[in-house]
């Protein structure tokens, strides 16, 4: 099975679950209660971008243990531990892609100011937010920590860590969105983008490789 396959299908389960109904529901009555009409498109960016980390580390927890043992113990079989576990990964990723950019398109809507400068930030913030969400979710969920007694904590404190230190990706591009609304310019952090992959690589591959290890 390809890993194309293999994604589309953990996206099908997290959607038959319901497991995704959860985060996706948190992201939409906080943005609904965080934003309204005439808002400026930059701030209102800057927080659904912020949102976009939590709920994407809930989203890869919903997808990787939306799976019966059973069944994936036959996918194992038929594709592997790395691809079956990074297809859950990836699934998690546009999930969280797909609530960031109808926030994000909401919110240039209704919003005011919503012209290409802050469509790009915009675009930038959701990218690395969700990017690092998935980073964080990755090693705070099975297999690096399977008991949902530690899990849940060490998620939750680690995507405080990388929303509020200074030079990380998420906390740099909701800075400058945040910044750029209360001084009437935005001053891009295309680096926070790169970065927020490197972040991401390195998690999902340090995932993947426990995975195989401990073949869970």
């Amino acid at each position: 099975m390809t890993l194309r396959m293999l994604t589309r299908y953990h996206l099908e389960l997290l959607l038959r679950s319901q497991r995704w109904l959860a985060p996706g529901l948190a992201y939409l009555v906080l943005m609904g209660l965080g934003v309204s009409g005439g808002d400026d498109a930059l701030s209102a960016a800057a927080f659904s971008a912020g949102l976009l980390v939590p709920v994407t580390g809930w989203l890869v927890r919903s997808a990787v243990t939306a799976e019966p043992a059973q069944s994936r113990a036959c996918l194992v079989a038929a594709a592997g531990w790395r691809r079956v576990h990074l297809s859950a990964l990836l699934a998690a990723a546009l999930a969280g892609l797909a609530l960031g950019a109808a926030g994000l398109a909401a919110v240039l809507l209704v919003g005011s100011g919503g012209g290409g400068a802050a469509a790009a930030g915009g675009v930038l913030a959701t990218l690395v937010c969700v990017l690092t969400g998935a980073a964080v979710g990755a090693v705070c969920n099975r297999p690096v920590v399977a008991s949902a007694q530690y899990a849940v904590p060490l998620a939750l404190g680690a995507m405080v860590l990388v929303l509020l230190v200074p030079g990380s990706p998420a906390n740099a591009v909701v800075r400058a969105l945040v910044l750029g609304a209360r001084h009437g310019g935005l001053s891009a952090p295309w680096w926070t983008l790169p970065g927020a992959v490197l972040l991401a690589a390195a998690a999902w591959w340090a995932a993947v490789a426990v995975a195989v290890r401990r073949g869970e």
